[in-house]
């Protein structure tokens, strides 16, 4: 018989996972709920939680104001938390459907009063216990405050970034008001916390790594203690058993190869500037390991394992295709952003023959069987069982115009999918584990450019002599081989012609006096860096869509085919670059002669390009 708390445990995840209510959108509301239901509420150190925390301890001098800012589901109220208990804040208080709290802190001259606004959005126009007139006279206090230099007060206020600049621009505009609006705007631009013109301190939670969020949150979900009472309240035949696709898909979760490679999904979003906030990242822990198409809510629990067993129905929730919100419908799963990040991988819509052919052919061909049996046959809950095979018969056996193609094809999306976490370390090269992605340089780009950089390395000149390569193809428009130095063209027209023949200069890839071009790591991302002179440089910020198309011009694929948008912003950085080139030249006092030559370029039948020296004399 299943225990009442092991039942309560896999009630209180639901919560967090993909429901219709909105329990799982706000802190407080989860910690009510785990406080009726006796259970722990999941909990880690937030990355930034020590800073935030050092801001209000007593033996900080100087009193600075905080406002937590970043998207929603970002852990900003339960910071606020952490700072109202850590300042003697009353629990009571802090459980009420209140926004905006006070405290009072010492006496006489060490006194200090403390304001915390715990969401900006619902702080109401006007307060009806009197403690501010209405909601913009609080602010504009609170504007005057960070820049008096003694002021005894010290706020702190949670508030998502692009609400937090409204309410601001909206306040009547005063000296003070206007100052703070600037020093918030450019905190935010610029990704810094703190500015000497005010008293404040900005913690943008949105920056927070959300691989760094994957690995904590992943701990506190899979260690907390929910799942020993799981594990002692087994059922043969039924919930936590061996059988039972809740246990394991806690147990995948818990494999060292999924969450690897899970985790290379999460650091590639960082990579993309796609941040997915705390809540999201457990929602989709939740939705992995409960998610079922048939179950209520798309969500098991605990009592629906022993039915789902007896249905055979338990292929339905498997872990690799709920990761992805394969158990949701197509509306649900689209408006939410941590499905719609993962999935612009196309992982289980791209592939390659030899995976497909070991999915569709493998069992009957001796040099595909063994790849077949350990990735598909040993896999005895996701893999090849008997609804699998049957379609898979009647796909091969059948025309392309019987309807159980539509189902096979559908297996075949949650079978590619299972491969990109079943698949191997040593057969990774072997099977091309990352041409089951839409990033088919993906791997290379984490193992060969990223963590070099981050270990103080250099990347190796092959794949940063294909990143020219590539820069060459766009810059001039033609099929240059060239990846020794970086080739700046023009037309005789303008600069973003689609084919440039006029050759302005060459940046060596490898360093020559002062000018090289290099990849080093710029606030953490991959930074295509081109330097003209001691002073006077250029830079690309180069995240994983600009890898993979640049790799793939460099192969030979048209600019436009992958991405327009990364094709016109590597014309964009041309022009950044003929601009540091025409400075460079100026500072050389390079002056017009009556003499102009122009270095026309072409290509030899083995695409190295050539200039020919023109030379176009006026009066």
């Amino acid at each position: 018989m299943i225990s009442q708390p092991a039942t309560r445990w896999i009630r209180f995840i639901r919560q967090y996972g993909p429901i219709p209510r909105n329990d799982n959108m706000y802190d407080e509301h989860i910690r009510k709920s785990a406080k009726r239901a006796g259970i722990r509420p999941l909990a880690f150190i937030h990355p930034v939680e020590q800073d935030v925390l050092a801001q209000f301890g007593p033996e900080r001098k100087e009193r600075r104001s905080v406002i937590l800012t970043g998207t929603a589901g970002d852990g900003k109220s339960h910071l606020c938390g952490k700072v109202w208990t850590l300042m003697g804040g009353s629990e009571e208080q802090w459980n009420s459907d209140d926004v905006y709290y006070t405290l009072d802190i010492g006496s006489g001259d060490e006194s200090l009063k403390v304001h915390v606004i715990r969401d900006l959005t619902a702080l109401p126009p006007h307060d009806t216990k009197g403690r501010y007139a209405d909601k913009a006279e609080l602010l504009t206090r609170f504007c005057d405050l960070l820049c008096e230099p003694d002021a005894k007060v010290q706020f702190l206020i949670a508030a998502n970034d692009g609400q937090l600049v409204e309410t601001l621009q909206r306040l009547p505009t005063t000296d003070n008001v206007a100052r703070v609006r600037t020093i918030v705007e450019s905190l935010l631009v610029d990704g810094r916390r703190e500015s000497p013109e005010a008293k404040l301190t900005l913690f943008n939670l949105s920056r927070v790594p959300c691989v760094a969020l994957f690995d904590l949150a992943l701990d506190a979900f899979l260690d907390h203690e929910g799942w020993k009472e799981c594990y002692a309240s087994s059922v043969a035949d039924g919930f936590f058993g061996d059988r039972c696709p809740i246990r394991h898909n806690h147990e995948l979760l818990k494999s060292p190869l999924l969450r690897g490679r899970l985790r290379s999904l999460f650091e590639l979003c960082d990579c993309n500037e796609l941040h997915v906030p705390i809540r999201r990242i457990l929602l989709l822990f939740a939705n992995a390991i409960l998610g079922h198409a048939d179950a209520k809510d798309r969500l098991m629990q605990a009592a629906d394992v022993s039915t789902f067993l007896q249905k055979k129905t338990t292929a339905k929730a498997s872990l690799f295709n709920n990761l992805f919100g394969g158990n949701l419908s197509e509306v649900r799963r689209d408006s939410l952003e941590v499905f719609d990040y993962l999935n612009r991988f196309r992982v289980g819509h791209e592939t390659s023959n030899r995976v497909d052919n070991i999915l569709i052919f493998g069992e009957a061909d001796e040099n595909l069987k063994p790849y077949f049996d350990k990735l598909l046959r040993a896999d005895t809950m996701y893999g090849a069982d008997d609804s699998y095979y049957a379609a898979q018969r009647s796909y091969v056996e059948g025309d392309d115009t019987d309807p159980a193609n539509d189902q096979f094809l559908r297996l075949l999306v949650s079978q590619r999918r299972g491969l990109f976490f079943k698949i191997p370390p040593d057969w990774e090269q072997e099977l091309a584990l990352w041409e089951l992605t839409v990033f088919k340089y993906a791997g290379e780009y984490l193992d060969k450019v990223l963590k070099p950089l981050r270990q103080g390395g250099r990347v190796e000149r092959p794949f940063l002599a294909r990143l020219v390569k590539g820069l060459n193809r766009i810059f001039v428009g033609m099929l240059v081989s060239s990846d020794r130095d970086l080739l700046l063209a023009t037309s005789i027209s303008f600069s973003s012609s689609k084919v440039s023949q006029i050759l302005e200069d060459r940046v060596p890839v490898t360093p020559r006096l002062n000018e090289r071009v290099e990849l080093v790591l710029k606030h953490d991302k991959p930074t295509l860096h081109v330097q003209f002179s001691p002073t006077i440089s250029a830079t690309l910020p180069l995240n994983l869509t600009r890898y993979e198309f640049l790799s793939r011009v460099a192969e030979g694929a048209l600019p436009g085919s992958f991405s327009r948008e990364c094709y016109e912003d590597m014309l964009a950085f041309k022009s950044r670059l003929l601009s540091r080139l025409n400075e460079r030249r100026r500072g050389e006092g390079v002056t017009d002669t009556n003499t102009v030559a122009f270095h026309l370029l072409t290509l030899d039948p083995a695409g190295n390009p050539l200039d020919d020296v023109v030379e176009v004399t006026h009066g």
